[in-house]
């Protein structure tokens, strides 16, 4: 370490512990990077993990006195890189606040703080009979802070929305050590801006969020469970659409390609129908004869499509067997070499296109793409498989990833549904927003957080003057 390090380090000993503040580069290595293999990490000079906002307010002090960026960082079980360590910087690690402080049955709210995992948070509601719906796949480790600084949003996201939509009120220290207290506790509330969503999605640029007052649901009835197959992604297509015209609700409606399929029957010796170009699965919670009535009616929705195979189940184990299904789709994947996730979602109407169109790239690229997705609320995960040894695939995996973003925007849609910007897509969200857009990213970023200290380089490019200042403080530290 340098003086200068060695200084603003000892500081931070000092005032979190010892025992709180790794340098060991052996160590610090290892929270270098999220699961986002492919993008870019640096290597930090200190981890650090906060136990109360009043850390989170010392290491902002701190890091706000030396010009020191600051990496917030969760569980780690991001796509995007969000959480990849800066060189030189501060990865500060929140999982060690992991208290559920408060659940109200009658207000129907929880408050927690950063590091509680998604599941301990469903888990410490369910006794109150209340649940919180946002599921990530990586729900059991994935931290609440994680979730709400990349929106994140899951299986249930058709009928229950995403984070934001479950955000009461946020705790955040601010760039400058300040502490901001944004939201309420009402179901209503329209008392100035709304800035407890800004900070939602904004993947620790703004500022790093210590407790949240979170919306609970009632907790769900047990599903009716649906899979069908079907020999063409225009049939799902258009079961998809019938379902949103036809007013139905599920409460999951996910699909799998035919090579998502292959590689989990593969894995899991399912007996899947490895002939079917889609997997669609279904399910609702509506309760008792309800939910009965509405797979019903999809049912019938595949079957006028054409479905070769449609099988409903109100055993609940039955139908967690068939969701497993889908929530191995990328293990699965992963069996087969590295994997290079994307994120896209298109307007429901155009999936069979943009399932045709990974086809296309697949073929051109000479490359397995796998897809799986929300097929709900049009949110698609095609995952590329490669040999990153190999240089020749592993510019065709990087061909193909910025092949599935073109495909997305042509069709109307976004580059980022849930997994967010991180740095894998920075110039990506620059062509979708456009200029304008950009330029209140851009004004925000600086108002709220002038010297460009948290996560740098994640969202948007680092080409303001804040951003100019630390790169030139890192210099003077080299």
């Amino acid at each position: 370490m340098t003086t200068t390090t060695s200084t603003w380090a000892a500081e931070l000993s000092a005032a979190l512990g010892e025992q709180n503040v790794l340098t060991d580069p052996d160590v610090t290595a290892s929270y270098a990077r999220d699961q986002a293999m492919l993008a870019e990490a640096g290597t930090p000079a200190t981890v650090v993990f906060a136990r109360s906002t009043a850390d989170v307010v010392a290491v902002m002090q701190i890091a706000s006195r030396h010009g020191v960026p600051v990496v917030p960082r969760g569980a780690g079980s991001g796509l995007a890189g969000a959480s990849n360590a800066v060189d030189g910087a501060i990865t500060l690690v929140m999982t060690r606040m992991d208290a559920v402080l408060e659940v109200s049955p009658a207000d129907r709210l929880a408050v927690v703080q950063p590091g509680v995992v998604n599941k301990a948070l469903r888990d410490a509601v369910a006794g109150a009979g209340l649940f919180y719906p946002p599921d990530p796949s990586s729900y059991d480790w994935c931290t609440i802070g994680g979730n709400l600084s990349q929106n994140s949003g899951g299986l249930c996201c058709v009928k229950y929305g995403v984070t934001t939509d479950y955000v009461l009120g946020l705790e955040v220290v601010l760039a400058d050590g300040r502490v901001l207290r944004t939201g309420r506790r009402t179901v209503k509330g329209v008392a100035g801006y709304d800035l407890a969503r800004l900070f939602v999605g904004s993947e620790g640029t703004l500022g790093i969020i210590t407790e949240a007052t979170l919306a609970l649901r009632p907790a769900p009835q047990p599903p009716v469970t649906l899979v069908a197959t079907f020999a063409t992604t225009a049939q799902t297509g258009q079961v998809v659409e019938n379902v949103v015209t036809g007013g139905l609700v599920p409460s999951l409606l996910e699909v799998m390609d035919n090579t998502c399929i292959c590689v989990v029957d593969d894995l899991l010796h399912a007996d899947l129908d490895r002939d079917a170009h889609a997997l669609l699965v279904a399910q609702s919670d509506a309760g008792g004869e309800a939910a009965v009535r509405e797979i019903e009616a999809l049912a019938e929705l595949c079957r006028a499509a054409g479905a070769d195979l449609v099988h409903t189940t109100d055993d609940p184990a039955e139908g967690d067997l068939l969701l497993a299904a889908r929530r191995m789709a990328l293990p699965a994947l992963e069996q087969l070499g590295s994997t290079l996730i994307d994120d896209v979602a298109v307007p429901r109407s155009r999936i069979a296109a943009f399932l045709d169109g990974c086809d296309a790239i697949s073929a051109a690229r000479e490359l397995t793409i796998g897809v799986v997705g929300h097929a709900g609320d049009g949110n698609m995960h095609p995952t590329i498989c490669f040999d990153p040894t190999d240089p020749d695939q592993r510019t065709r995996a990087f061909g193909a990833f910025d092949d599935i973003l073109e495909l997305g925007l042509s069709l109307g849609g976004t580059v980022t549904g849930e997994h967010g910007i991180g740095s894998i897509k920075v110039d990506w969200l620059e062509r979708e927003v456009g200029p304008v857009s950009l330029s209140v990213h851009r004004a925000i970023k600086d108002a709220l957080d002038p010297q460009g200290l948290l996560n740098p380089g994640k969202v948007l490019r680092r080409a303001h003057v804040g951003d100019l200042a630390v790169a030139d403080a890192l210099v003077g530290r080299a």
